[in-house]
């Protein structure tokens, strides 16, 4: 198993509009057929000194192996996401496991 979590934050995040728009663009990875099981969310409302909530949204998606998740990088619906939606965003940070 390889597991694939980015978070997001936005450059304008009181903009709502770019908030749509971000989450259109991430709605659209769904689609892309390497992936186990995919999660999309925004941070939830806990407070907890060893709690980062200060992304606007993050993805945790699932492949078999690693060799799903290097297809699902250079599918062409991946690469039109981060053309769209790059301008969106200020910073991104990615964070990949494996599993035993």
């Amino acid at each position: 198993m390889f597991v694939h979590t980015v978070f997001f934050w936005l450059k304008h995040p009181e903009k709502q509009a770019d908030r749509d728009a971000l989450r259109a663009g991430i709605e659209t990875l769904r689609d892309i057929e390497h992936m186990d099981a995919a999660y999309i969310g925004v941070p939830a409302d806990t407070r907890r000194p060893v709690i980062d909530h200060s992304y606007d949204f993050s993805i945790t998606f699932v492949f078999a192996d690693q060799h799903a998740h290097d297809a699902y990088q250079e599918h062409p619906m991946h690469l039109k996401f981060v053309e769209n939606c790059a301008h969106l965003w200020e910073r991104v940070r990615v964070y990949d496991a494996v599993g035993h």
